[in-house]
């Protein structure tokens, strides 16, 4: 279905380590409008929404876009600071905002697309009231996932955590654990891998998409959507915003294509934010 370049977790792990913010070695200079927009994006379900505006809709808006797959949540960003791609499309507010704290990057959203629930499932029970006292609980373990994680267990009573720890709370901050959770931190790729080897596991929606998950059937539970924070969003470094390139896609992102591509392939799974 993508006519995408992937690229292994190992050689992006490499690529991230390698700072100085030089994710990718370019070959071209991402930030030329008179070139193509290359946008880096997780594959499921954001490179595939944007093969679709490729597919679809770009020809006819005068876009030249290039898809590129990463499967981690840090050289996306990386490789939109130092120019290699031209934006990207994976993360959520919170977890930009943390990025940019914590790595002094400077980047910004341009639209809002969509919302992946966060979920919990468990091979071991089908309901989360059903997990058994001392059972192991996978979470994702980058700063503003793992507080949403414990935010959703909180939020069916399954612990309780420190008042106003928002998007920042870690098991650390958990004051009552009825239950007895184990938790086990793992990177949020690994989440859905884990769910043989552990009682249940909160995972990204689109990692669970990829792993043939259906959120919206299979979750134990599953966040609100109402009000939620947590929207996915096209990003680009500062002072790119007003690239003509960049505009269109922001365009043909929210565009009515866009949101029926959404409801008809994801089946709530997806929710269009727009």
């Amino acid at each position: 279905m993508r006519n995408t370049a992937k690229i292994t977790t190992a050689v992006l792990a490499a690529g991230a380590l390698t700072l100085g913010l030089s994710a990718c070695g370019p070959d071209k200079d991402s930030s030329d409008a008179s070139g193509p927009l290359v946008v880096a994006a997780t594959p499921v379900p954001h490179a595939e929404i944007l093969t679709y505006v490729k597919d679809n809709l770009a020809k006819k808006a005068g876009l030249d876009l290039e898809v590129k797959e990463f499967t981690d949540y840090v050289t996306p960003n990386t490789a939109t600071e130092d120019g290699s791609v031209g934006a990207n499309y994976f993360q959520t507010e919170p977890y930009l905002a943390d990025f940019n704290k914590k790595n002094g990057t400077h980047l910004k959203s341009v639209a809002s697309v969509h919302l992946e629930p966060l979920g919990l499932y468990s091979k071991k029970a089908d309901k989360a009231g059903d997990l058994k006292n001392g059972a192991t609980i996978a979470l994702p373990n980058d700063t503003v996932t793992e507080a949403r994680a414990l935010q959703l267990l909180a939020s069916q009573d399954l612990i309780t955590l420190k008042d106003g720890v928002g998007n920042s709370a870690t098991t650390a901050d958990i004051t009552e654990n009825p239950k007895n959770f184990e938790f086990k931190e793992l990177e949020a790729a690994q989440t859905p891998r884990s769910l043989n080897d552990v009682d249940a596991a909160v995972i990204n929606g689109n990692y669970a998409l990829e792993a043939d998950l259906k959120p919206a059937k299979d979750a134990l539970v599953l966040e609100s959507a109402k009000g939620n924070p947590n929207v996915n969003l096209l990003v680009v470094k500062e002072g790119q915003e007003d690239d003509p390139r960049v505009q269109k896609l922001a365009k043909l992102l929210t565009s009515p294509e866009v949101k029926k591509f959404i409801e008809d392939n994801y089946a709530g799974s997806v929710l269009p934010s727009f």
